[in-house]
């Protein structure tokens, strides 16, 4: 396989464009939002080298989430443009699945932050 700088930089310019467009839904830049707060949270209450991989890999994982929930949704509007019964269960599928893992990253944030929160007050 030869290796070509030229594609790889190529390659960064879609997945930028991907990023910007990301950005512009509502749902993505919430969660965004959300994260910048618990990184600050996070420098506030000096959490442990352990709980920031937590943390980092949750919000990677959530919005990474985000994206294939957001690309399934428009690819689904694009074979079907006509919402039916099957499309809206797919659709649910995947927003549950996002809503599952931040869930989840609600309880792993308590159980991170609500002791050292306790501690200052």
């Amino acid at each position: 396989m030869k290796l070509s700088f030229k594609k790889f930089l190529k390659s960064l310019k879609h997945a930028s464009q991907g990023i910007k467009y990301v950005f512009l839904q509502q749902n993505f830049f919430l969660m965004f939002l959300i994260a910048i707060g618990i990184l600050i949270l996070g420098f506030w209450l000096r959490i442990s080298y352990f709980e920031w991989l937590i943390i980092i890999f949750l919000i990677g994982f959530i919005l990474s989430l985000e994206i294939l929930n957001t690309v399934l949704e428009r690819t689904l509007d694009f074979l079907e443009p006509y919402i039916s019964d099957k499309i809206r269960m797919i659709k649910d599928l995947i927003a549950g699945a996002v809503l599952l893992s931040c869930l989840t990253a609600l309880i792993l944030g308590f159980i991170i932050f609500l002791p050292k929160i306790l501690l200052r007050f």
